[in-house]
């Protein structure tokens, strides 16, 4: 530019230096420069025009061809227009491209902006949230009401935003999976799957499963029925002792597992939050620690640690069975006196209730499975210790039914440390320690 400057400027001087010369010759110099002056700039305002005009007209077809500085201008904002519209042409073809793929997807997905109204969606959601074109800029809850995803798309709670299944609006033999994704400011992106089928196939699992286990409660009883009146009979020959014994320890076994999976069924099939029970937690422990110390048989030292009388709400046969759960199962994975702790502390996020032993650990890459029915880290020991398989999904739904989460630090020799966190909410301080 400070190139094309000094050109122009060398022009302006030719020219001043020319009309000079002519003046002087004509013995009117004064008037000649002034008339040579007015033509260079005339000649300048000439071109300046044609450019805004070529603005104005939105730069349709290319600059107008014009000298000197001007010219330079023109060129360059030509080139520059030349090189704008084809990175336009990219960005263009690259945004058809992105539509074009998530036309085709079966999964719904709805772009939200300004909390929660709607900017976009593929075709694959709009039929399956019933959206229309003229919908474009309203609230999303204004067309899916569900009260549960209402309370979902407008949570801030960590966590709150893992994905939920509902009915599709309209149409309640669909079920949907829907799940959000916040971004930049105030925006989302929110992805609707069918999952009907997959909801029906679980559905029927959990009916099987449920089924099955009711039908063996009635021939378990009668089993261990007879089997606790030959004992007390003493008519059954001695040969028939031991193995009485076993049949009665695997009966037991056996009624322990359908009780468990009936359990198991019923919160999962449930659909209701847990109960509004108010439940003192120092007393649940103190009960819990004593059934915890008639199993281990005095070979555990138990102690309970409630660093504040709190009350806990919700359901108290739920709750009993997940922190019963958590104890028992660490008198079993611990060596003979080795010490469990109990701990109850409440913080600015909630209440925790922790379970610390000093038994043979777990390594961390079976953490993340820990809570899947019948997973076990060791088949054998497990099957010794005489459980289910089922403790740890129990203590999963019922940490969902009230708002928990579970944490677990261990590793293999060193003991382990399970965790469950309650939220605030969940809490009524009765009077501090």
């Amino acid at each position: 530019m400070l190139e094309r400057s000094i050109g122009e400027f060398s022009r302006f001087a030719v020219i001043a230096l020319g009309t000079a010369i002519f003046g002087f010759a004509t013995t009117e110099w004064r008037w000649a420069l002034v008339l040579g002056l007015g033509v260079y700039l005339f000649w300048i305002l000439t071109q300046q025009h044609r450019f805004n005009r070529w603005l104005a007209n939105g730069r349709r077809g290319p600059a107008p061809t014009m000298f000197g500085i001007w010219g330079d201008i023109s060129d360059d904002f030509y080139r520059i227009q030349r090189r704008h519209r084809r990175e336009k042409q990219k960005l263009h073809a690259m945004l058809r491209r992105v539509q074009d793929s998530t036309n085709a997807l079966r999964e719904g997905i709805v772009a939200l902006e300004d909390d929660g109204n709607l900017a976009w969606w593929n075709p694959a959601a709009g039929e399956l949230l019933k959206l229309r074109p003229e919908d474009a800029g309203q609230p999303l809850v204004n067309f899916v009401r569900d009260p549960g995803f209402v309370r979902y798309i407008h949570s801030s709670e960590p966590g709150a935003h893992d994905p939920i299944t509902m009915p599709a609006p309209g149409d309640d033999a669909r079920i949907l999976q829907l799940e959000l994704t916040r971004y930049g400011r105030d925006e989302a992106l929110l992805i609707v799957r069918e999952i009907t089928r997959l909801h029906n196939l679980e559905q029927m699992r959990r009916d099987f499963v449920a089924n099955v286990s009711h039908e063996l409660r009635t021939p378990l009883t009668v089993i261990s029925g007879y089997l606790e009146t030959l004992e007390g009979s003493g008519l059954a020959p001695q040969a028939w002792q031991r193995p009485m014994a076993q049949m009665r320890e695997q009966t037991a076994r056996m009624t322990a597992l359908v009780n468990d999976l009936l359990l198991l069924a019923r919160l999962e099939t449930s659909d209701r939050e847990s109960g509004r029970e108010n439940i003192a937690v120092s007393e649940l422990m103190q009960r819990i620690a004593q059934e915890a110390r008639s199993f281990s048989g005095g070979r555990h030292e138990i102690s309970v640690d409630c660093q504040q009388d709190s009350t806990i709400t919700g359901d108290a046969t739920e709750l009993h069975s997940a922190f019963a759960n958590l104890v028992l199962n660490a008198v079993k994975y611990s060596p003979d006196g080795g010490p469990i702790e109990l701990r109850w502390w409440v913080d600015s996020r909630g209440g925790h209730f922790g379970v610390s032993d000093s038994g043979i650990g777990i390594d961390p890459v079976h953490i993340p499975r820990l809570t899947e029915r019948f997973y076990r880290v060791d088949a054998g020991r497990s099957r010794e210790s005489g459980g289910t398989g089922l403790g740890l999904a129990i203590v999963k739904h019922v940490l969902l039914r009230h708002g928990a989460a579970m944490t677990v630090q261990s590793s293999p020799g060193r003991g382990s440390t399970f965790t469950l966190h309650f939220p605030g909410q969940r809490l009524a301080t009765t009077s501090a320690a």
